[in-house]
């Protein structure tokens, strides 16, 4: 099977939700030191202010999976264009701090729903001997929108704009959501879902625009899989029959956040100010952290479908295991100030090439395409949850002791390290199909 201009095209514009995904995750990483003299801000109501962008985010990402099975991914990944464009406006001219949490919950839903209908949309086209490195590619634009958000905070205060400066840094995802919205229109429907939809003939047009080989095979292989799926319009998630995949997605979503990686990336500048850097110097920290992100997810999108996903999830949990134990001993002994920047940034390799680059990918894998978008919703609000508890503890205990946090994720990475050991099969290699008999799933 060749790469057609069609599969790259469909497979870039699906990602780009990712790119969004990531910018206006780490945003307000460089907005939080301001927010707080401006508004007045204690550890709890700062927590308040990163929290309620994640409590959309949940919110997204559990009813995502229901809005793509009725509209279909491309539509229902519109929708959260929308989201992110009102979102980033409304932030920028905000004009008190429940106003700013409004907004922030409205791009919160944007975020959560594309990190649930990009991966299944792309997982849906890719085929499987690409579908890790394409679905994976939707991992690296939610890193390179992390490090395009870390880039636009340091330029940002290199402009001396004073009090609007943090309107202007959460104001500027204006423009590329608006881009991304655009180019939702120049792709195809999935072939998977037209075919739930019984409109088999355009699915056969697309698969032929994707460069199937066999394109009538391929979609007979696509009808057997869900046929049944017409007398259970309503198939539950929560049944026996799925009780492996439910617990492989809703587990690396939670470890994923247990990781600490987005209390670091929401609250860099913090963690290094409470380091003892300076506000512009710990902007250029969060930059250097950002480029290794970047180059990592690189190498961890390299080596998913050799490695495999399990492999990569063993080497990451070690690894971030003994970078974060570090961290801890950091703030304990309040020495080697100098270690912590060579830390996070070994953390964060360890990170990309594992969890980073495997938890989008895995848990589009692991459900029947009948319960996809749900399947993929759960795991989804499994991550999201979590993250949105930690991002609001972590200021609070940070303030306590810089050191308790990070020897917490320390300690849940090791336990990461036994749950997939023991109870994580390898997906790379196979069809979405075939993979169904694997997990030993039957009808």
């Amino acid at each position: 099977m060749k790469m057609t201009r069609y599969l790259l095209r469909s497979t870039l514009v699906g990602a780009l939700g990712g790119l969004l995904f990531g910018f206006d995750t780490a945003v307000i990483a460089g907005t939080t030191q301001q927010l707080t003299q401006i508004y007045n801000l204690t550890a709890f109501t700062l927590g308040v202010t990163v929290f309620i962008g994640l409590v959309g985010t949940v919110i997204g990402a559990m009813s995502a999976g229901v809005l793509g099975q009725r509209l279909g991914g491309r539509e229902a990944l519109r929708i959260m264009a929308v989201l992110y464009t009102i979102s980033a406006l409304g932030c920028a001219f905000a004009w008190n701090w429940p106003s700013l949490l409004a907004f922030r919950l409205i791009g919160g839903l944007g975020i959560g729903g594309s990190s649930v209908l990009g991966p299944v949309y792309i997982a849906e086209l890719a085929p499987a001997k690409w579908r890790g490195r394409m679905v994976g590619l939707f991992q690296i634009n939610v890193v390179i929108g992390i490090l395009l958000a870390y880039l636009s905070n340091y330029l940002l205060s290199l402009m001396h704009l004073g009090d609007a400066q943090w309107r202007w840094q959460l104001g500027v995802a204006a423009i590329p959501s608006a881009l991304f919205l655009a180019l939702l229109y120049a792709i195809p429907r999935s072939s998977r879902w037209l075919v739930t939809q019984n409109r088999t003939d355009e699915a056969l047009d697309v698969l032929n625009m994707m460069g199937s080989p066999d394109s009538e095979a391929e979609l007979r292989d696509i009808i057997d899989s869900i046929h049944l799926e017409r007398g259970m319009a309503h198939e539950p998630l929560f049944t026996r029959r799925y009780r492996l995949p439910i617990f492989l997605a809703i587990t690396i979503g939670l470890f994923n956040q247990l990781s600490g990686i987005n209390a670091i990336l929401y609250y860099s500048n913090y963690i290094f100010s409470a380091a003892g850097f300076s506000n512009i110097s710990g902007s250029q920290q969060t930059v250097i952290i950002g480029l290794i992100n970047l180059l990592a997810t690189f190498l961890g999108m390299s080596l998913i479908d050799r490695l495999g996903r399990k492999t990569l999830l063993l080497i990451g949990s070690l690894g971030m295991a003994a970078c974060l134990a570090g961290v801890a001993a950091d703030f304990f002994t309040h020495s080697h100030q100098s270690a912590l920047v060579w830390l996070l940034c070994a953390y964060i390799t360890f990170f990309a090439i594992s969890q980073g680059a495997v938890i989008w990918v895995y848990i589009a894998e692991v459900f029947p395409t009948r319960v996809r978008s749900k399947g993929q919703s759960l795991g989804s609000s499994a991550h999201w949850i979590m993250n949105a508890i930690v991002s609001l503890v972590f200021p609070i205990l940070a303030k306590e002791s810089g050191g308790i946090p990070f020897a917490f994720f320390a300690a849940m990475m090791v336990l990461q390290f036994f749950v997939v050991l023991v109870f994580y099969p390898e997906t790379k290699g196979i069809t979405l199909e075939q993979l169904q008999h694997k997990l030993g799933i039957t009808y």
